[in-house]
């Protein structure tokens, strides 16, 4: 079993900056990537950015040239670094993991709350 423990949410303004951290508890050496989805009031929840264990990453086009994920593997740790941050990135955050050999993610954590607003 895995467990994922997020922070770094909050209230942002508009152009302005946020770190989120997610940091793995449990059976880690069994993860191939982890990443973050987000999930918008009355949307669908869309993937954000992922990143394996020997650090390729993926972004959604809207975010690209403003996040960026990266990863400690000794630390167990999962970073989205969030930049030029808009209103229309208010979303509950959660942080994802998939193990070796799956396909979907395996594992999420509680999710935090990121508001860009004046």
């Amino acid at each position: 079993q895995v467990q994922l423990v997020e922070s770094g949410g909050g209230l942002v303004q508009p152009g302005g900056s946020r770190r989120l951290t997610c940091v793995g508890f449990g059976s880690i050496s069994s993860i191939w990537t982890m990443g973050w989805y987000r999930q918008a009031p009355g949307k669908q929840r869309e993937l954000v950015a992922r990143i394996t264990r020997d650090y390729i990453t993926h972004y959604e086009d809207s975010v690209k040239d403003r996040f960026t994920i990266s990863r400690n593997n000794a630390k167990n740790t999962v970073y989205l670094e969030m930049t030029n941050l808009k209103p229309e990135d208010t979303a509950v955050y959660s942080c994802m993991a998939v193990a070796f050999g799956s396909s979907e993610p395996d594992y999420w954590g509680q999710g935090t709350q990121v508001t860009v607003s004046s």
